[in-house]
């Protein structure tokens, strides 16, 4: 058992920092949503906030775009040219999705600097493009009403997720080989 476990230490460490970190950023999450739900039907600061951001997006391509809180569960409907067209949900705002990517960056973790300021750029760069990803749904959506299934199930998740897979590549690329043992 011992030699198993020297022969695949690599696999069993990156699983376990893998797990560990997914399981302690998600309980942080779900506390953070246990801790902003205060049972008035808002929605959360950070879905909230990223409505915002991709409202102003929108108005910056040109559209009439305002958002209202739903009244009857906690996310914002988005409005583009007086017509309702999406909720942004907790799921909007990309968090779930930035845990993803942090743990797996810390799985397979080099310096602590190099690590840190790689989970600092990824983060901001997905929480960007997620803001950026809405406001073409949207426009998408508008333009395209037909198409929403495609559009709000596949063409764009696939975008923000086939962009974490990205950084994680660079991430890999980027590590120093180690000679194996």
């Amino acid at each position: 058992m011992k030699e198993l476990f020297r022969k695949y230490k690599g696999v069993v460490v990156f699983l376990l920092l893998f797990s560990g970190t997914y399981l302690v950023l998600s309980l942080v999450y779900a506390g953070y949503l246990n801790w902003s739900d205060n049972g008035n039907l808002e929605a959360d600061f950070v879905t909230n906030l990223v409505a915002q951001q991709s409202t102003v997006v929108l108005e910056s391509f040109g559209y009439l775009a305002h958002i209202e809180p739903n009244p009857s569960q906690p996310s914002m409907q988005l409005f583009v040219e007086g017509r309702f067209l999406a909720r942004i949900v907790e799921g909007c705002n990309a968090i779930s999705v930035i845990i993803l990517f942090i743990a797996f960056v810390v799985a397979f973790s080099e310096t602590f600097k190099k690590t840190v300021l790689f989970i600092l750029a990824g983060t901001a760069l997905i929480y960007a493009v997620n803001i950026l990803r809405i406001a073409i749904l949207s426009i998408s959506l508008y333009h395209y009403p037909k198409y929403e299934h495609v559009l709000h199930g596949v063409v764009f998740p696939g975008l923000l997720y086939g962009m974490v897979f990205l950084l994680w590549f660079v991430w890999v690329r980027s590590l120093t080989p180690t000679t194996a043992t």
